[in-house]
């Protein structure tokens, strides 16, 4: 049994090896492109579709059957690389990476190896107010494998099915550079990448359907040490939580290995979510060697001047420019643009409003605090709003012009949210509007003030505590309609007033 004091001591120890060690991460990213077709062939890349429904000659590896480049995968391709500020290669070839496996049916994959499409990127990431730029080794296009569909346990009869509808779908890889050094960095740089993808439109980047998929390679090094420790390939991350998890574990038993005088096993790992830790699946020792050579079927991938420009041109702006911009023209703080500028659709539903009347900070308050709670408590997507901008524009202006107060619009708002009605329909039909005539408001306070004498001798004694009292009372004999501003400007003048003036 270890007493506080030895459980304390054994943390300490604990945490003072963990300082002399420093992680080396790199990530290799896989994304589905958003195109209609394969990336060889007029195949349907529609996900959900029924098995073996979307196949044909070329994706199922028939003999005779020959591939035929997609022009929109590699524009799609040319825009997530430029959008990381890589170098496109004027020329670039695709290669046979070959290996068996059973929802691979030609024993190849179509990729590119040595004369990848982009090289020497970069993204930059930013965590507690510190940006680090993190380096993009290659950005290279590939066709996606099958899908294989395990049934049952192994000991009991297990099946597997194969579903080909994924094999030919168009990839690209991007490889970072091994400049990551925490889990958080790595979260950080997945989220960034996401959002970059997501503004270019050029994937979903959906990790239920498979769209966006990680694979880690983690190492761990004395302090300041420049060699590189053995690393680890971890497998099946099937979201930004679990690689952060995964990460922080492996990293953890790996410092444990080192520091006890093993030795880490260059493996691919797998991260199980429900043991919370990583387990060897194979060694890297007997990696497959796949043999690239360059595929005989296609030419050489020329990407001319004119085509790089015609790309160049078709970007949208990019997160890090709106943000920017966001704080410039409109006098945001940098953390509600960041928040604003983190999903392409949330920052141009903000910029509707704003164009139609609303003003830039009231709104920067609004949409981010009223609305995307009604949103996520109604599990949607700004995309899916009840509240159409200019709806929305409309009820900013009434809190601006102090025709409704805050606490009132937000009553409005939930109303539009839940019924898709305009602020001034629901309005009308509560009969709700702001008093803001001082005559009106006096009247219900000398009310509430001859009902109350007691607490008025009180205020007039020195109790001024007592004015919030008076406050509430105002504003719950209007129902809330009152405004609050003018409300506490009428009280005072009341209260400071000869007992026979009121």
């Amino acid at each position: 049994m270890l007493w506080e004091s030895d459980r304390g001591l054994a943390m300490s120890v604990a945490t003072e090896i963990r300082t002399k060690f420093e992680a080396v991460i790199g990530l290799e990213v896989h994304l589905q492109l958003l195109t209609r077709s394969k990336i060889f062939c007029t195949c349907s890349t529609r996900f959900g579709d029924p098995p073996n429904s979307n196949t044909c000659m070329v994706c199922l590896g028939l003999p005779g059957a020959l591939p035929v480049l997609n022009r929109e995968a590699v524009t799609m391709a040319m825009k997530a690389a430029m959008a990381l500020h890589c170098t496109i290669n004027p020329q670039s070839r695709f290669a046979r990476k070959n290996y068996f496996y059973p929802d691979l049916p030609k024993g190849y994959q179509i990729s590119q190896f040595d004369e990848p499409l982009a090289e020497h990127g970069r993204l930059t990431i930013e965590l507690d107010g510190h940006k680090k730029q993190i380096g993009i080794t290659r950005v290279h296009m590939e066709e996606d494998a099958g899908k294989s569909l395990h049934e049952g346990f192994p000991d009991s009869g297990e099946k597997t099915y194969i579903d080909l509808n994924r094999s030919g779908v168009p990839l690209i890889e991007i490889v970072s550079e091994p400049d990551l050094r925490t889990p958080e960095e790595a979260h950080e740089y997945l989220t960034r990448l996401k959002t970059l993808m997501l503004y270019l439109e050029v994937s979903n980047c959906n990790m239920e359907e498979g769209s966006l998929r990680c694979d880690a390679n983690v190492s761990v090094r004395p302090a300041g040490r420049e060699e590189f420790g053995t690393k680890a390939e971890l497998k099946n991350l099937n979201s930004f939580k679990f690689l952060q998890k995964a990460l922080a574990y492996e990293i953890e038993r790996q410092i444990e290995v080192v520091s006890t005088g093993g030795t880490v096993n260059q493996e691919t790992r797998l991260w199980d979510s429900r043991e919370q830790r990583t387990y060897g699946m194979r060694s890297k020792e007997f990696a497959h060697d796949y043999r690239y050579f360059s595929e005989p079927d296609l030419l050489p991938l020329v990407i001319t001047d004119d085509w790089k420009e015609e790309v160049r041109r078709s970007l949208p702006e990019l997160p890090d420019a709106r943000r920017e911009r966001f704080v410039r023209d409109y006098g945001l703080p940098a953390y509600d643009a960041a928040q604003l500028t983190a999903s392409k659709s949330l920052a141009e539903y903000f910029e509707a409003v704003v164009k139609a009347g609303g003003a830039a900070k009231t709104a920067a308050n609004w949409v981010l605090n009223e609305l995307l709670f009604l949103l996520n408590e109604a599990r949607k997507e700004i995309t899916e709003s009840p509240v159409s901008a200019s709806s929305f524009a409309e009820l900013l202006v009434m809190v601006e012009r102090e025709t409704v107060s805050g606490k009132m619009a937000k009553e409005i708002l939930g109303e539009m949210f839940s019924r898709g009605k305009r602020a001034e329909e629901v309005m009308a039909d509560r009969g709700l509007a702001q008093i803001n005539e001082p005559e009106k408001i006096g009247a219900v306070a000398r009310q509430i003030m001859v009902d109350n004498p007691k607490q008025v001798e009180q205020y007039r004694s020195g109790k001024t505590a007592t004015f919030g009292w008076f406050v509430g009372q105002v504003m719950k004999a209007t129902g809330g309609q009152a405004n609050p501003k003018l409300v506490q400007e009428v009280l005072k003048k009341l209260l400071a007033s000869a007992p026979h003036d009121v």
